[in-house]
């Protein structure tokens, strides 16, 4: 028995339990399919589409609200992977709307569900979960400190960045103990963050979470954790801009940063209200000598390398023996310019893949361009500087660890589609 719309264009036609048993008994697909979409569809119903439906079955039950609580679990070990992705995008959702009398076994179920989901082989699915729940306080925090644990970006970073669960000493922990940059660079993120994590991120030393750090404004940074963070600062030009721009600067502060920054960043330290009388006087004289220092024609490092890959590119010079030669001599911003251009990938996407300490996606950003494991295994020991287990190598020795679903589904990540 086939769903007859054209009763209404409203609502659908409402359907007693003999149609719905028709219609299982009638094995006509595409009406099992709409049934199991249905919110007044009996829980049995449901549940044994669940079991014995198509694909689109299952997905349309994992995505349907009214589908019962152990649906949903059974649909949680289901083997296609799309069904537990949608099944992920809706169960995080259900949890803060459970009704205050659902059953203990509902509840139990639910969260047995979420458990599993937050336990799955594909990243993709992980990382679902970690988005739809990242804000919740009414998650059990088991599962929280297993996503914010986990070796994907996209799944801990969420959880680290927004999950009010985690406690200072939760974070403090997972920064000792990190194995890949990004988790350091999400807790840097966080809003608001205590003054002992920034202590702990400083202490890392980490680059890009360190800028992370200076540029997030509700961060507190305590004195001697910021004198730290200046000391090594006049040798990292990343945390230039950042350290110019925080509010909370001490005039002592200022006058060391003032003794490392470029021109242009010397005269926004300048501009700066509430300033004493000896911290003009200092940035006025630091203003004055590089006035007089010789001109240079330097150009930004990154506008050169680009340059130095646009002839070789030209010159059909840019291959795997080029890239290589960049990242074995230390020249990141060559090796990013490269890898942009042949993947056809904007430069501050490909840069920001490069930084964020997670192999998976570099790897695919060099499949992408077209060039060999053997580069990205370069890439990811040289230029991102990865060690031990953060290092991914090559399967068989030569080639690619990663699907090309897997590679392509960690650059739609970056925004790279196509």
């Amino acid at each position: 028995m086939a769903l007859d719309r054209r009763k209404t264009d409203i609502a659908p036609v409402v359907l007693s339990q003999d149609d719905m048993l028709r219609i299982l008994e009638e094995r006509n697909t595409a009406a099992r399919e709409e049934l199991a979409a249905r919110t007044d569809a009996a829980p049995e119903v449901l549940f044994f589409l669940a079991t014995e439906g198509s694909i689109r079955a299952r997905r349309a039950i994992a995505r349907n609200a009214a589908a019962p609580a152990h649906a949903n679990r059974l649909l949680a070990d289901d083997s296609d992977d799309d069904v537990r992705a949608d099944l992920a995008r809706k169960i995080g959702r259900l949890l803060p709307d459970l009704p205050q009398d659902a059953s203990e076994k509902m509840r139990a179920l639910t969260i047995e569900t979420l458990e599993r989901l937050a336990q799955d082989q594909l990243p993709r699915v992980r990382a679902i979960v970690a988005e739809e729940i990242k804000a919740l306080d009414c998650v059990p925090k088991k599962i929280v400190d297993m996503l914010a644990r986990d070796i994907e970006e996209e799944v801990a970073a969420p959880i680290l960045e927004y999950s009010p669960l985690l406690s200072d000493a939760d974070l403090i922990e997972i920064i000792t103990s990190a194995q890949a940059h990004f988790a350091l660079t999400a807790i840097a993120q966080r809003k608001p963050l205590g003054a002992n994590v920034s202590a702990a991120i400083a202490e890392a030393l980490d680059v890009p979470a360190v800028a992370a750090l200076l540029i997030n404004s509700s961060a507190q940074i305590r004195e001697q954790t910021l004198e730290k963070i200046i000391e090594h600062g006049s040798r990292i030009t990343e945390w230039h801009l950042p350290l110019v721009l925080r509010n909370d600067l001490s005039q002592r502060a200022i006058r060391r940063i003032a003794g490392f920054v470029s021109a242009a960043l010397l005269d926004k330290l300048a501009k700066r209200d509430g300033l004493d009388q000896e911290t003009r006087s200092v940035l006025a004289k630091r203003v004055r000598a590089r006035i007089d220092e010789p001109v240079e024609d330097v150009r930004d490092p990154g506008e050169q390398a680009q340059s130095d890959v646009a002839l070789l590119h030209k010159e059909g010079r840019l291959d795997d023996a080029a890239v290589e030669r960049a990242a074995e001599s230390g020249k990141r911003e060559f090796v990013i310019a490269a890898l942009a251009l042949l993947a056809r990938a904007p430069r501050e996407i490909a840069r920001r893949i490069v930084q964020s300490g997670s192999a998976k996606p570099a790897i695919a950003l060099v499949w992408r361009a077209g060039l060999s494991m053997r580069v990205a295994f370069k890439v990811q020991s040289l230029v991102m500087r990865l060690k031990g287990g953060e290092l991914l190598p090559a399967r068989d020795g030569v080639d690619f660890p990663l699907s090309e679903d897997e590679m392509r589904w960690h650059l739609a990540y970056f925004g790279l589609e196509g």
